[in-house]
């Protein structure tokens, strides 16, 4: 047996050909090595942050949606007294206003980022997923510009 070559025998005395000076090993590349046939990675980390929003909009909205149950329904005397001049009398306070406001854009936009995940998971055709998201899109911008400009723009003084 030369030094080039080695062999080995196995339990069944079948003899195998190991690697050495003549018959070296194949190269294989890491699972993850670049090479000029791998595509430019087009990935970004928005799945992530979705994600982590979703965590910590949850929180915040816990709180924020706690907190106005319990002052409106038990510490101001609860629904029956809630009503047009009730409502003016809160939103002409900057501090219910911003309540309010931070209410609105985290739940449209926590919703919005769920319905988002669940058209990328059940759509199966790119058209159609494209357009729900587009459909999801337009409804949230709609909505989130529609309840600011309320907001802020209320006049208990209407007639």
């Amino acid at each position: 047996m030369s030094a080039e070559t080695t062999t080995a025998t196995s339990d069944t005395g079948a003899t195998a050909s190991l690697y050495g000076v003549d018959n070296p090993a194949p190269v294989i590349e890491p699972p993850r090595a670049r090479s000029a046939k791998t595509p430019r990675p087009t990935r970004t980390n928005f799945e992530l942050y979705g994600w982590l929003f979703m965590r910590l909009s949850g929180i915040v909205l816990v709180v924020l949606v706690l907190g106005h149950l319990l002052i409106q329904l038990v510490l101001d005397g609860g629904v029956s007294k809630v009503g047009f001049a009730f409502v003016a009398g809160r939103w002409a306070n900057p501090f219910w206003q911003i309540w309010d406001l931070g209410m609105l854009w985290l739940a449209m936009l926590h919703g919005a980022n769920g319905l988002r995940t669940v058209i990328n998971d059940y759509a199966q055709r790119d058209n159609t997923r494209f357009w729900l998201k587009m459909l999801l899109y337009t409804a949230t911008v709609f909505t989130v510009l529609l309840g600011t400009l309320v907001i802020f723009t209320f006049d208990p003084n209407f007639r």
